[in-house]
């Protein structure tokens, strides 16, 4: 018993599995056997299974013998066919007879050799003459190039220099008086120096009239009737100033006339000088017009005189190329005709050859009738065997006897390897074949029972304690379990110092 989870599962027995496994193939197979072996019976006759004992059969890997039913199929023809069969072999052994007397006569036609004299004649190839053929001519020289048909006009000639600038057409007026305050104040003046008196004289027959009316000055009614005559007054006053404001909107629309009057006449003697300068160069562009139409003119009927050389070669050219495919036509006619010939005599040979062949033919086809005949003779036809209904015989399926010992053995063996893998867990690592264990490699011991926990000085700050053993400890008394590294530090294989896969 191992430590620590027990030893791995034993494997299954090969031999052993492979004889269970045997016997249960044979005994299915018998099973089997049985099952499909079924009698048929039809109206042309009847097959029939019949077991006569049994042979043993010997394993040679395990010596088990097994007993092995013999079988034996019969079948029977029913009375009809078989009077049918009794007939055809009867027919059959005449046919042999008869081909065995005519096959004597076949020794004296066989022995004579095939011969093909009478045959016509094959054609001879050797009295076919090959064509000449007559050669393509050249083709014809076709013109490559066009004379000169003049220079083209690429310049126009000048039309006279075009007015870029205008003269001067005078000063334009661009402001007119507006200072008409003097003339303002003295127009104001002068119609309050005419209407003050007539203003003071109603005034004064006013405040006449109220006080014959008795009315107090301060008094509301009189305060009323003087603040209507201040009114009135006031009135006039604005009447005179609007008069003299009219007046200098007057001054002022009588100087906006004199300069728009200058300006007017301004913008005309500058349409006038535009108007020359336009004219003078319409007149200039008129003259470059023809200009430029005559150099147009010229190109035109250059162009014109370029297009007819140009046709008058590309025509020269389609003549001598047509005249070169009707020489090319004729050439492969005559060609033609002597391919033909050709051709002709070709034929006459085949006529020939197939003429020979068909009467050597016909000789072979008279000697092979012969022989034809004796052998169809021979061979006699044979009755038809009954055609039994197939059957639908039951199977039994083989019981995989050692997949399912091996399936068995499989699950346990992972059962104990997560066992083991559990226990290497435990461990801190001891699923290599050798793991650290040295004491110096080793921080926080403490003994548990025979084992240590311990945690490696190289394990982080809080990390899980670990439980295993002292490598100085396990040499003292296992040398054979304890390796020293390169490092200098001692190792320990656990599996070795715990039997892990020691047999159950």
């Amino acid at each position: 018993m191992g430590w620590f989870g027990g030893s791995a599962p034993k494997a299954p027995d090969p031999k052993e599995t492979a004889a269970a496994q045997t016997g249960t193939n044979v005994t299915t197979a018998i099973a089997n056997g049985y099952l499909g072996n079924i009698n048929q019976n039809t109206p042309d006759g009847s097959l029939n299974y019949s077991y006569g004992g049994f042979k043993e059969v010997k394993d040679p890997t395990t010596g088990a013998v097994y007993q092995v039913p013999t079988t034996t199929v019969t079948q029977t023809l029913s009375p009809e066919q078989q009077a049918i069969k009794a007939q055809q072999d009867a027919a059959q052994l005449n046919f042999g007879k008869l081909a065995n007397g005519q096959s004597n006569r076949l020794l004296g036609i066989l022995s004579d050799p095939f011969s093909t004299k009478g045959a016509p004649a094959a054609g001879d190839p050797s009295k076919l003459q090959a064509p000449t053929y007559q050669q393509f001519g050249s083709g014809p020289k076709l013109q490559t190039s066009i004379g000169n048909q003049g220079n083209i006009q690429n310049t126009i000639a000048g039309a006279g220099k075009i007015q870029t600038a205008l003269g001067a057409a005078g000063d334009i007026t661009k402001s007119y008086g507006t200072e008409y305050g003097a003339n303002v104040q003295q127009v104001q003046d002068a119609l309050m120096a005419r209407l003050q008196p007539s203003l003071d004289q109603s005034r004064a027959a006013l405040e006449q009239k109220l006080s014959n009316q008795g009315l107090e000055p301060g008094s509301e009614a009189y305060d009323r009737a003087l603040k209507t005559a201040t009114s009135q007054e006031n009135d006039a006053r604005y009447g005179a100033i609007l008069n003299a404001g009219q007046e200098q909107s007057r001054l002022a629309g009588l100087a906006q006339n004199q300069a728009a009057f200058q300006n007017s006449a301004q913008q005309q003697a500058y349409n006038q000088q535009l108007g020359s300068g336009q004219f003078a160069n319409s007149a200039q562009a008129q003259q470059y017009g023809q200009n430029a139409n005559n150099a147009a003119f010229g190109n035109s009927a250059q162009q014109q005189s370029y297009t007819q050389a140009l046709n008058n070669a590309q025509f020269g050219n389609t003549a001598n190329q047509q005249m070169y495919q009707n020489q090319n036509t004729a050439t492969g006619a005559n060609n033609a005709l002597k391919d033909q010939g050709f051709n002709a005599q070709q034929a006459l040979i085949d006529a020939q050859n197939k003429a020979r062949a068909n009467y050597i033919n016909e000789q072979y086809a008279q000697r092979n009738q012969n022989v034809n005949e004796v052998l169809g003779l021979a061979n006699g036809t044979q009755v038809s065997s009954p055609n039994f209904v197939p059957t639908q015989g039951q199977q039994i399926a083989n019981v995989d006897y050692a997949g399912l010992v091996g399936q068995n053995y499989q699950n346990q063996l992972a059962a104990y390897q997560q066992d083991q893998a559990g226990i290497g867990s435990l461990l801190g690592g001891v699923g290599s074949l050798f793991a650290l264990s040295d004491k110096d490699t080793k921080k926080d011991i403490r003994k548990v029972g025979g084992l240590y926990e311990y945690r490696y000085k190289t394990d982080p700050k809080g990390s899980p304690k670990r439980i295993g053993v002292m490598a100085q400890e396990v040499e003292k008394i296992r040398p054979d379990a304890v390796a020293k590294g390169s490092d200098g530090y001692r190792r320990v294989n656990y599996g070795a110092l715990f039997n892990v896969g020691e047999a159950r």
